[in-house]
């Protein structure tokens, strides 16, 4: 029997992911620092319901709205897709080492080895171009980072993600990469397609009724890490495609753009990274 992937499914994965993967409590963090950050966006809140007059009519939506989010399981989604990338800038701001941009909700660490150079696990059938990615792992003084790790994560051409869709291979286009002694690494892979975010569930309710769009342009996930240094996560898009200029999740950044070369059999792309030093 064939198991559709939906919106429900996938978040409702995502959500237990986070709390089993992420959570922390804000023990240790200072009372003042909590009541600053709580107060300053109920005000935000209530400064918008001033300001626009809002009624109880849209109120009491809103508050359904948010109760959906929940039993849908997409509060990940939600605060992945319309409220991360501005924490992802603030965090970032300082460095002087590649740009990054969001993790979104569907990382999963631990993903297969593969080496310096390796394809990463995929269907036999897998729809794609094939793609070869090059590139070379340094620090911001040009010290090379042998040993760094580079681990990479992509939608398959239906936009859904292995481990929260089902249907799909466990380690389907994930998978983990050691740059060799130089610093470099050679990455198989399939070009990923652009895709929407789901919309079967409470946030493709709040796209519809806002009369935005849900497409997400096509992307590379990694995450690139060396000892004493600051951990990299980003995507890396494709020149060329509609929705690079209004990604739903407003994480585009021309630095993240790759330039793809056709080579027999498919696509090239040479794309390195350069890390920050940790901040003592």
């Amino acid at each position: 029997m064939t198991v559709t992937a939906t919106a429900a499914a996938s978040g409702a994965n995502a959500t237990e992911r986070f709390k089993s993967d992420k959570f922390v409590g804000v023990a240790g963090t200072p009372p003042e620092r909590v009541s600053l950050l709580a107060r300053e966006v109920l005000e935000a809140v209530h400064g918008t319901i001033r300001k626009h007059k809002v009624s109880y009519a849209e109120y009491n939506a809103l508050k359904a709205w948010l109760i959906a989010v929940g039993e849908d399981g997409e509060w990940p989604l939600f605060l992945d897709v319309w409220v991360e990338h501005v924490v992802e800038e603030v965090a970032t701001e300082h460095r002087a080492g590649n740009k990054g941009t969001i993790e979104g909700p569907y990382y999963v660490p631990d993903a297969p080895e593969r080496g310096a150079r390796g394809s990463v696990p995929a269907r036999d059938d897998e729809p794609g171009t094939p793609l070869t990615w090059t590139g070379r792992v340094t620090s911001t003084d040009g010290r090379t980072l042998a040993g760094a790790k580079i681990e990479l994560w992509h939608a398959d051409a239906d936009g859904f993600y292995s481990q929260f869709a089902p249907g799909i291979p466990e380690w389907n286009l994930r998978a983990s990469f050691t740059a060799d002694e130089s610093g470099r690494f050679e990455i198989h892979t399939v070009r990923p397609a652009p895709y929407q975010i789901p919309t079967d569930g409470a946030c493709g309710k709040l796209i519809a009724a806002a009369g935005w769009h849900a497409w997400r342009p096509a992307h590379l996930h990694v995450k690139v890490s060396a000892p004493g240094h600051e951990l990299l996560t980003a995507q890396l898009y494709f020149p060329g495609d509609e929705h690079n200029d209004d990604d739903i999740a407003s994480a585009v950044k021309p630095e993240l753009l790759l330039a793809p070369r056709p080579v027999e059999g498919g696509e090239a792309i040479d794309y390195g990274f350069v890390l920050d030093p940790e901040r003592s």
